[in-house]
């Protein structure tokens, strides 16, 4: 019986990894891709990431962090053999599908996954919860205290309520301009 049903086509697909080794993953099958010359079969091996700058007790780091962990993704035909090299890489669990027969990713998808992890586009983590306590650090409001009231990941901004004039008033800071009481 035959491992896979797909013929001659050129298509991605989800490799499902031990989370933690989808880098060393990526590295094994390249090799194993040379030494059993697949390099016709398996044409790409892609471990999704993005930029992101993660904030901290008001302190950035930037950092890159996979996009789906535990999984690879393969460019392949997924012929018997293409297959095999695959499945049997070291700290691969298998295919994304369903037992025998891997289910190849839609185009649409894969270019959106692509894109997201080639383009410049930095999201922010930000270590801050809405109604905890923090102090600026920086900026006109330096050293008053407030309490988070929202968290804009996406452009990495802390909307912080500060008590003025006898009520909370919104400040929107960046966020490495507070830190946590």
């Amino acid at each position: 019986m035959s491992k896979q049903t797909y013929g001659q086509e050129r298509q991605w697909y989800a490799v499902h990894t031990y989370s933690g080794y989808e880098d060393a993953v990526a590295r094994n099958l390249k090799q194993r891709i040379e030494s059993f010359g697949m390099g016709a079969q398996i044409f790409n091996v892609v471990v999704p990431t993005e930029k992101k700058i993660k904030i901290k007790n008001g302190r950035k780091t930037e950092m890159k962090e996979k996009i789906f962990p535990g999984y690879v993704l393969v460019d392949m035909i997924a012929t018997d053999d293409a297959w095999s090299v695959v499945r049997n890489t070291p700290q691969v669990t298998g295919f994304v599908g369903t037992a025998n027969q891997a289910v190849p990713l839609s185009p649409e998808e894969v270019d959106k996954i692509l894109k997201r992890s080639e383009g410049d586009t930095v999201r922010h983590a930000i270590d801050l919860s809405a109604g905890d306590a923090v102090v600026i650090i920086d900026g006109p409001f330096k050293d008053l205290e407030g309490k988070v009231g929202e968290i804009d990941e996406e452009r990495g901004k802390v909307k912080v309520l500060v008590p003025m004039f006898g009520r909370e008033t919104p400040v929107e800071l960046e966020a490495d301009q507070v830190q946590r009481v």
